[in-house]
């Protein structure tokens, strides 16, 4: 990050909209495959991002990569009552812009067509609720740009891989992706994400944010020595739904993050069944397209869809029960990886 130095911001009534006001603070990372440039004028909050972004793999997809501006601001503190978690961001869009808004004080503005975006937070939810801060609203303005800025599909499920090929994971909550993420991180996968995966659908290749990974307590019993320790020190975080999970940053524990997007080689929809004595089956054409509608409605709903569905039946869609143990679901995993490698 770099600091900048800016004449004070002017007066309100020379400025009622703070047009001009100083954003001293700024820092640029490669992210979702593009370039972003993030200002602020609040080094707390362009730290807030850091926490996302910094010292990631660099992905891309094209030798020059595509430039988005955001612009985190602070507004000023106000009194309200002390709550579990803020107000649930509420979804608006018009005249060429996507808007979330948890309240009068704290929203995100996203202008594809111009690649930009801005995202304000007043400085009481940034002290209190600083995971929904960098989740809810930074994360989304990132995320939208990337993807309505590059014609990716966004994707809920998890990736990773060998030797650059790589499955996609998919399957609703509960089914097991983030705990197979996790193992396939300790035995020597290629990590790319575990709850959001972009994938640009020509070439079906994937990228996402290999930043942080949530994993419940109970998932943690197949986990010794060193990687126990990392996931033991991770703080706990609480998703709206109730459920808590530890957040562990992939940049400071073991395994292999992803340098490249991906290629896919197939997607993978986890059933939740566990042992099966035929735990990989490819699902007929009809089958396939209804339950990829089904687990992933925004993206079916997006203009790249259909370009991408064709490429997922092409490569092949499979229903995934997990084995006994996660390494028995990973030694079948790799075998797949490797029977693409060879006809390649």
């Amino acid at each position: 990050m770099t600091t900048i130095t800016d004449a004070d911001a002017t007066e309100p009534a020379a400025d009622p909209f703070g047009e001009r006001a100083a954003l001293s603070h700024a820092a640029r990372w490669t992210i979702l495959g593009a370039s972003f440039h993030v200002e602020s004028d609040s080094e707390a909050l362009l730290a807030l991002a850091a926490e996302a972004y910094e010292g990631l793999p660099a992905h891309r997809f094209a030798a020059v990569a595509p430039m988005f501006h955001v612009e985190l601001r602070l507004a000023p503190a106000r009194e309200r009552e002390a709550v579990p978690a803020p107000p649930r961001v509420r979804m608006r869009a018009g005249a060429g812009l996507l808007c979330g808004v948890m309240d009068e004080s704290n929203h995100v503005a996203i202008a594809p067509g111009q690649r930009r975006a801005l995202v304000t937070v007043s400085a009481d939810m940034l002290a209190r609720h600083p995971y929904h801060v960098r989740y809810e609203l930074i994360e989304f303005a990132v995320y939208l740009l990337a993807a309505r800025g590059q014609d990716l599909v966004p994707l809920h499920g998890a990736c990773f891989g060998l030797q650059g090929r790589g499955v996609l994971l998919l399957g609703p909550s509960g089914t097991g992706k983030s705990t197979l993420a996790l193992h396939a991180l300790l035995d020597g996968f290629d990590f790319l994400a575990e709850d959001g995966v972009f994938v640009e659908p020509k070439q079906m290749r994937a990228t996402g944010v290999s930043n942080h990974l949530h994993v419940r307590d109970d998932s943690l019993h197949w986990a010794h020595g060193e990687a126990r320790r990392w996931l033991d020190e991770a703080p706990v975080i609480h998703r709206r739904s109730g459920v808590a999970k530890r957040e562990a940053d992939l940049r400071a524990g073991p395994g292999r993050l992803a340098a490249q997007p991906l290629d896919l080689v197939a997607v993978l929809l986890l059933s939740g069944r566990v042992g099966s004595d035929v735990p990989l089956r490819r699902l007929a054409r009809e089958d396939a397209v209804a339950c990829l509608v089904a687990d992933q409605p925004y993206a079916a709903g997006q203009p790249h869809w259909q370009r991408f569905l064709d490429q997922a039946l092409a490569r092949g869609v499979y229903l995934l029960d997990r084995g006994a143990h996660p390494r028995d679901t990973l030694r079948l995993l790799a075998s797949l990886l490797a029977a693409d490698a060879a006809v390649a």
